[in-house]
């Protein structure tokens, strides 16, 4: 069994397609209506907060639920009715599920074993996927639990690799572990998936995990997915407020018409607005943090949108510096690079603004 070639560029068939997939628990709805193309090949990610449907859509594509209703096709071919286990897929969970009696090598080729692979090949294969996964040969004998806890992420991955499967399902594979290593691992395992060629899909509540690694992502809501696109795609062009907040800190104003431009309610500042829709009389301006600049009396004339306020803390990212800045009843955050830091005080007043391109419209 050698270990697929690496991939140039992914193939835009779906391997995988969902058709108005929805799937009932006596009354409640915890998928509905889901349409989806998953390309070979990539790297995606479905994301969404708790109570989202994502772990429920999970468990059919992989086979452990079958939907209420729709398709799930594989290969254009019907797999609504597969086992999981008569699937060319493999699911890594976030409990791991290895056998805890057995060594790491014994782990990786259990499945090599129950499809009666030769002893010798078995150990080959083994060998091979701890060199991948940047484990120790020895390891081969090493009871798994006495392995550390990102070693034995590793084995698990190995194990899901060991029979070569056409898809990869993760279930939260990093969130039990610290960040330092789980910052690791997400680098790693997007190192993987461009090795062996494979389709990895992952399931996180985690949008950090997914813009690191992800191809596409899938946002998740109420059972329903809002929005899928690259990483760049849903940051920079959302198509509704949920997925701007959930995307990252944002800063949301409401607004309501006032001709051609808009008027925060909170204050009845005029603002000029990106385009305004036919019919627009009331919604919400979301401005990204590191949209907003500190405004000086020459620097600032030119910008359209400008808040005063105080500047009321200040707080240290790393290689970033992030303020709140108050405006009367409302808080604004403001996002800098370091080398960008605002030079005053706290309880400055202090002016913030920004361009009209910069910032998103949205109706809900």
């Amino acid at each position: 069994m050698d270990m697929a070639a690496p991939r140039e560029t992914q193939s835009e068939s779906p391997i995988l397609r969902l058709q108005s997939v929805d799937k009932l628990f006596g009354d409640f709805v915890a998928v509905e209506r889901v349409d989806l193309d998953i390309r070979e090949g990539e790297f995606f990610t479905i994301v969404g907060p708790s109570g989202s449907g994502k772990t429920t859509l999970i468990r059919m594509l992989v086979g452990m639920d079958k939907p209420s209703g729709g398709d799930i096709l594989l290969r254009g071919r019907r797999i609504n009715d597969v086992p999981a286990n008569k699937r060319p897929t493999c699911m890594v969970f976030q409990s791991l599920a290895l056998f805890p009696h057995k060594s790491v090598g014994q782990n990786i080729e259990f499945p090599l074993k129950i499809r009666g692979v030769p002893p010798a090949e078995r150990r080959e294969r083994a060998e091979q996927l701890l060199r991948q996964l940047h484990l120790p040969l020895d390891y081969h004998r090493k009871p798994v639990g006495q392995c550390s806890g990102g070693e034995q992420q590793r084995v698990a991955l190995a194990r899901a690799l060991a029979f070569d499967p056409e898809i990869l399902f993760f279930d939260e594979p990093l969130s039990a572990i610290d960040y330092r290593l789980r910052k690791a691992l997400e680098k790693e395992l997007k190192d993987i998936h461009r090795e062996t060629g494979k389709t990895f899909v992952y399931i996180t509540h985690s949008l950090e995990e997914a813009m690191v690694m992800s191809d596409r992502i899938a946002i998740m809501r109420g059972g329903r997915i809002v929005q899928v696109g690259t990483p760049d795609e849903i940051y920079n062009r959302p198509r509704n407020r949920f997925v701007s907040e959930f995307m990252g800190e944002v800063n949301v104003i409401e607004v309501e018409r006032a001709g051609e431009r808009l008027r925060d309610t909170a204050t009845g500042t005029e603002l000029v607005g990106p385009h305004l829709p036919e019919g627009f009389r009331h919604g919400f301006l979301v401005v990204r943090p590191e949209t907003f600049r500190f405004l000086d009396g020459a620097g600032g004339a030119a910008t359209p949108n400008r808040l005063e306020g105080t500047l009321y803390n200040e707080y240290s990212l790393g290689s970033r510096l992030q303020y709140q800045v108050r405006v009367g009843a409302s808080v604004f955050l403001v996002e800098k690079l370091r080398e960008q830091r605002y030079l005053g005080q706290l309880d400055d007043r202090v002016t913030i603004g920004w361009d009209p391109a910069e910032a998103m419209l949205f109706e809900e």
